[in-house]
């Protein structure tokens, strides 16, 4: 039976935010808000925990974890990126943008694409998804919440609750986020490539003719 806490979109209590990295901490699966659509993510060091959401999803291991990060701080340990993407990056988050990256070898072999050893990074623009980031001290595996045969994400905590209370650990209501997923930008070749429009505003990352 999954917990329910209702933690405030802009102003986030403390108290919860410091309970939900808890429960994170020790092999939880949690669904939360960011500032695109629900996702569901767990401690990055947690093979079962990570199991959990691959069922869950029904995701098979060609598919690429996202790691959920505070901000650009964390980057250097789990990706490898020039100064020109380094740039591109601090200029579009926190945002709606997930990119792929060549990973380094900090990141857990099977959170990778199997033939491609890339993950993908996100720093969501969203004040309780920054404040559990932020109170956990490292990302957070993750993943857009959409369920086995669904092409949308999820957008109702309730909803959310009564679905999936017997599978998650925690859900965090933050309010209604979208149904919208973000712009995918692949950053490991010689020029970004968007591979996915979403929320985030893909015309920085595409070159000019």
């Amino acid at each position: 039976m999954s917990q329910f806490f209702q933690i405030h979109p802009d102003n986030p209590q403390a108290r919860l935010i410091m309970q939900a990295a808890e429960i994170i901490r020790k092999g939880g699966v949690v669904a939360y808000p960011t500032d695109s659509a629900y996702a569901v993510g767990c401690h990055l060091g947690d093979k079962k925990a990570v199991d959990r959401i691959r069922r869950l999803r029904q995701l098979d291991d060609k598919h690429n974890f996202t790691l959920m990060c505070r901000d650009l701080s964390e980057l250097a340990t789990y990706a490898k990126v020039a100064n020109t993407e380094y740039r591109l990056l601090k200029a579009n988050t926190p945002g709606a943008y997930t990119f792929i990256l060549n990973a380094t070898n900090e990141v857990p072999r099977r959170l990778l694409h199997p033939k491609r050893r890339t993950i993908g990074l996100r720093v969501p623009n969203h004040a309780t998804t920054l404040a559990l980031l932020e109170e956990l001290g490292e990302p957070m595996i993750s993943c857009t919440l959409i369920l086995p045969g669904e092409e949308l994400p999820m957008t109702d905590p309730y909803e959310i609750r009564d679905l999936l209370e017997h599978q998650l650990d925690l859900v965090i209501d933050g309010g209604y986020c979208g149904m919208e997923a973000t712009t995918v930008v692949n950053l490991t070749g010689d020029l970004p490539q968007v591979t996915r429009t979403g929320l985030g505003d893909p015309q920085p990352f595409l070159s000019e003719d």
